[in-house]
């Protein structure tokens, strides 16, 4: 019995030491090295100033903003902790109801709006976290963002152009805008007098 335990002991004593300290010190020291921004969160500056992440979306509901796409999460909206999606069937009357809340939202927002509104306005993603909207919900919103901020729709129309990111290698997933980066370009506007 002894001849067995002892291998055994060391063998998973080797092991622990193996994967739960060498192999994440080592796999850190390259992310690190490789890439440092992602490492670190792929934070997103205001200036010196934190204001985000690239990888989490944020609540925006001031009609001078763009709008994200809605949050699953709880206590409160893009809560990272607590990353799910809704698990709502597209059968289930609270689905029905929570999408009817917030196409009825979105009309009120922007009444002379008549254009269809895009699916991931008015639906949660996977994650509960998702930072980007298609490029035909940013277009959606240009009309009340720039009549909010008394701009010609031309010029926010082309910011959001200037903020569509391509598929990732060309091929993977689909266009998309990152909320806060576009965000962050209307109040670069502001700042300079635009």
């Amino acid at each position: 019995m002894k001849s067995l335990l002892r291998p055994a002991l060391v063998l998973l004593a080797s092991f622990t030491i193996l994967t739960g300290v060498v192999y994440p010190v080592l796999v850190t020291a390259v992310a690190q090295a490789a890439f440092p921004a992602r490492a670190h969160g792929s934070l997103v500056r205001d200036g010196e100033r934190v204001v985000g992440s690239e990888l989490i979306g944020q609540p925006f509901d001031d009609p001078r903003f763009f709008w994200g796409r809605p949050s699953a999460t709880a206590p409160y909206p893009y809560n990272a902790a607590a990353s799910s999606g809704s698990n709502l069937g597209p059968t289930n009357p609270a689905l029905r109801d929570a999408v009817s809340a917030r196409i009825a939202a979105l009309r009120a927002a922007d009444p002379g709006n008549g254009a269809a509104i895009p699916v991931d306005l008015v639906t949660t993603s996977g994650s509960g976290l998702d930072p980007h909207i298609s490029p035909a919900a940013a277009y959606f919103q240009v009309a009340r963002v720039a009549r909010a901020r008394t701009l010609d729709e031309a010029r926010v129309r082309a910011l959001v152009d200037s903020h569509v990111e391509g598929r990732m290698l060309g091929v993977l997933g689909e266009r998309r805008v990152n909320v806060l980066r576009l965000n962050l370009a209307l109040e670069e506007l502001a700042r300079n007098g635009i």
